[in-house]
C-alpha cells in the first residue's frame, strides 16, 4: 500500500511505524510539507496517517481506505467531507501521561510551588520556618477530585487520584455504563449534575472532547459554583472555558488557581505565539504549558504501534480497532 504521514510527531518514531506488519509498504514521510504539496501527492495513496486534514486534502484522497488519526480528538480533520468508502481511526496512550500532568500540576498550585521558585531565585527564601504569616500548603490526600468526562483521560486521572487518597467522583454522559474492575468512586452521575460536582469538588479536572454541546460549558455562572480554595484543570480544549470569565475569577481569587494546558487558539493553526488573549502569565496561581500534557514517549511509541498494528490489520482484511467512521471495530 501507499501510505502517507505528514504528523510531525509520529515522524519521530518511524522505526515503530514501519514494523509490525507497517514495513512492506511504500511510505511517504510528508511532515512540514506545504498543504499544496500533500494534495498532489494524496492521488493514489491508500493510508493518510495525520493529526490534520483540510478539504481540498479530503477531496484529493479519494480513494483513501483508511485515514489514521495519530491521537484521539478529530476536530481537526473533516469527517463529512470524506469519501464514503474512507475509514477513519484514532488511537489513545496518552491517559497515563496527562493523569501523571494532572497530579503534578495539582501539586504545584497547591504548595505554590511557582511562586517559591521565582523568589528562590531572587534569593528570597519563602518559609513558614521563617514566616509564619506564610500560607501552608496540603495534600491531596483527603481531597474531592472532581472528573467532567470520564474516558481514557478520566479513568487515568481517577487511578492516580485514588492512589494518593482522594474521593473521587465524576459527571458523565452515560453513567450507567459499568466501571473498569480497578475503580471504585465515590459517585458517577449524568451530566446534569455538574453543579453538584464543580461545588463539591477540590479539584476539577475537565477531560471531555470539545464540540457544539461543550463549547462554554464552564462559564462565569458555572466557576461561581466552585470553592474559592478550588483548582480547576484543563487537559481537554481550551474553549471549553469561558477566557474572560476564568481570568476574572482568577484575578478576583475566587479560585484557588487553575492549571491551563490547552488554550483557545493555537499557534499552528494562525492564532498567535501563546493561545489566549487575557494575561495569565501575569498571574501566580496558574500553571500554563504548551498543550504537552500527553507528550511523552510512552505515549507516542503506543500510538505508532497501534497504528501500525492497524495497517497490518487493513492489509490481512481483519477489522480495524479505534475506529470511529467506517467499518465497525471488532
Amino acid at each position: 500500500m501507499r501510505i502517507l504521514l505528514t504528523d510531525p510527531i509520529l515522524s519521530r518514531f518511524t522505526g515503530e511505524l514501519t514494523r509490525d506488519g507497517g514495513d512492506g509498504h511504500d511510505w511517504e514521510f510528508l511532515a512540514g510539507r506545504p498543504d499544496a504539496e500533500v494534495v498532489a501527492r494524496l492521488a493514489g495513496a491508500d493510508v493518510l496517517v495525520a493529526s490534520r486534514m483540510t478539504g481540498p486534502m479530503a477531496e484529493a484522497g479519494a480513494g483513501l481506505r483508511l485515514v489514521h488519526v495519530t491521537g484521539a480528538g478529530l476536530d481537526r480533520i473533516p469527517l463529512d467531507a470524506l469519501a464514503p468508502g474512507t475509514t477513519v481511526c484514532n488511537t489513545f496512550h496518552h491517559g497515563r501521561s496527562i493523569a501523571e500532568h494532572v497530579v503534578m500540576v495539582a501539586l504545584m498550585l497547591s504548595r505554590r510551588v511557582l511562586r517559591a521558585d521565582r523568589l528562590l531565585r531572587i534569593g528570597k527564601w519563602e518559609s513558614v520556618a521563617l514566616d509564619p504569616a506564610v500560607p501552608l500548603g496540603g495534600t491531596l490526600a483527603g481531597r474531592t477530585l472532581g472528573l467532567v468526562g470520564f474516558g481514557e483521560i478520566g479513568r487515568q486521572v481517577a487511578r492516580a487520584g485514588s492512589a494518593l487518597g482522594m474521593r473521587v467522583r465524576a459527571v458523565r454522559r452515560n453513567p450507567g455504563t459499568p466501571l473498569p474492575d480497578d475503580l471504585a468512586l465515590t459517585q458517577v452521575d449524568g451530566d446534569d449534575r455538574l453543579p453538584e460536582l464543580l461545588a463539591d469538588s477540590d479539584v476539577v479536572v475537565l477531560t471531555v472532547p470539545l464540540s457544539p454541546a461543550t463549547k462554554g460549558l464552564i462559564g462565569a455562572e458555572e466557576l461561581a459554583m466552585m470553592r474559592p480554595d478550588a483548582l480547576l484543570v484543563n487537559v481537554a480544549r481550551g474553549p471549553l472555558v469561558d477566557e474572560n470569565a476564568l481570568f476574572e475569577a482568577l484575578v478576583e481569587e475566587q479560585l484557588g488557581g487553575a492549571a491551563l494546558d490547552v488554550w483557545w487558539s493555537h499557534p499552528k493553526d494562525g492564532g498567535g505565539a501563546t493561545g489566549y488573549t487575557r494575561p495569565f502569565h501575569e498571574l501566580e496561581n496558574v500553571v500554563l504549558t504548551p498543550h504537552h500534557s500527553g507528550h511523552t514517549r510512552e505515549t507516542f511509541t503506543g500510538r505508532a504501534r497501534e497504528i501500525a498494528g492497524n495497517i497490518a490489520r487493513l492489509t490481512a482484511g481483519q477489522p480495524l480497532i479505534n475506529v470511529v467512521r467506517g467499518t465497525a471495530a471488532r
